[in-house]
């Protein structure tokens, strides 16, 4: 019992110590970074106080580099004046040469001052010696122009004769050309009724005619009824409706007047298709044979020549513009027109 007991006292007991060193060593940290702390802050301070310092050295050089702009715009504007004042120096200098050389003149040329004067009073002398005769030719100067005025009076008077004339003129030819106008209206009107007399007559003559008929102002024969096919002679089953046409011409020819010139136009058309041959080389031949083989009929008949006119159209001024055999049969025709010779 006694031996255990003396063995428990021996056992060491380390945990003080360790505690001793673990806050020694704390202590040791926390002053450490106090320090550390404490360095920081400083050279924080000393950062800050030197980006001031850099702010204020930036902001110096700015407006050191506005001056030096500044200064250099000056340094412009007075090397810009320097030039204007050189320039207008020599220009200065160059009037007062000029004044100069002029001056050196005037004093040459008051030499000759006198020569010039005493020229002058001989040139007086001269001129007052040719006075006299100058009075002279002025007044037969003025009897001259005396005689011109009294022309150009009388010439005027003659002009506002001849305009006067030239009025009463222009008044007389504007009065001739409304009556011209108002003759020529009657003579259209006549013509208009002996037109309207002459188809009057021509419908009770071929009345019932299908293939003859009225387009317009114009009779319209269909080519079928006095042509065969790509020929220019009339058949004979077509001379009857000619006899017709040309009695009604011949009766028109003792109604109307021989101060209206009038005529009847005869106008041949083919179809489109064409025809090349021998004797015509193309529609327009045939058509204008076929309207020349009908006004020599009407000749024969007794119709005069200058009362007709022959015109071949071809195949160019189509009635039906379509390419069926009807539209070809209604585009070959002779047209007949009572019209203005």
């Amino acid at each position: 019992m006694a031996l255990a007991r003396s063995r428990r006292r021996e056992v060491t007991n380390y945990w003080p110590g360790f505690v001793d060193a673990l806050s020694s060593l704390l202590l040791v940290i926390i002053f450490m970074l106090s320090l550390f702390m404490l360095a920081q802050f400083f050279l924080s301070q000393q950062i800050q106080g030197q980006d001031t310092a850099l702010q204020r050295l930036n902001s110096q050089i700015a407006e050191l580099t506005e001056m030096l702009q500044l200064e250099r715009a000056n340094s412009d504007d007075l090397e810009a004046t320097i030039a204007t004042l050189t320039a207008t120096l020599g220009g200065v200098e160059s009037e007062r040469d000029a004044l100069q050389s002029e001056l050196a003149g005037i004093g040459t040329g008051l030499q000759g001052k006198d020569e010039e004067i005493a020229d002058l009073r001989s040139q007086l002398s001269e001129a007052e010696e040719m006075s006299d005769e100058a009075n002279a030719a002025v007044a037969l100067l003025n009897q001259q122009l005396s005689a011109l005025r009294s022309q150009i009076s009388a010439l005027e008077a003659a002009l506002e004769a001849s305009e006067a004339r030239d009025t009463a003129n222009r008044t007389e030819i504007a009065d001739l050309g409304r009556r011209l106008n108002l003759a020529l209206a009657q003579r259209v009107q006549d013509l208009a009724r002996y037109r309207s007399d002459f188809f009057g007559r021509l419908r009770e003559i071929l009345e019932g005619r299908a293939d003859v008929r009225i387009v317009g102002d114009r009779f319209v024969f269909q080519s079928e009824v006095l042509f065969e096919a790509g020929e220019a002679d009339i058949q004979p089953g077509g001379l009857p409706d000619l006899d017709a046409l040309a009695d009604a011409i011949l009766q028109l020819e003792e109604e109307i007047p021989d101060d209206i010139n009038w005529v009847v136009r005869i106008d041949g058309h083919t179809d489109r298709r064409p025809i090349s041959n021998a004797r015509f080389p193309s529609n327009w031949e045939l058509s204008a044979a076929r309207a020349i083989s009908v006004a020599k009929y009407l000749v024969q008949q007794g119709v005069a020549p200058a009362r007709l006119v022959a015109a071949g159209f071809g195949e160019y001024a189509p009635l039906d513009p379509g390419d069926t055999e009807e539209a070809y049969r209604r585009n070959r025709r002779i047209e007949f027109k009572l019209t203005e010779g």
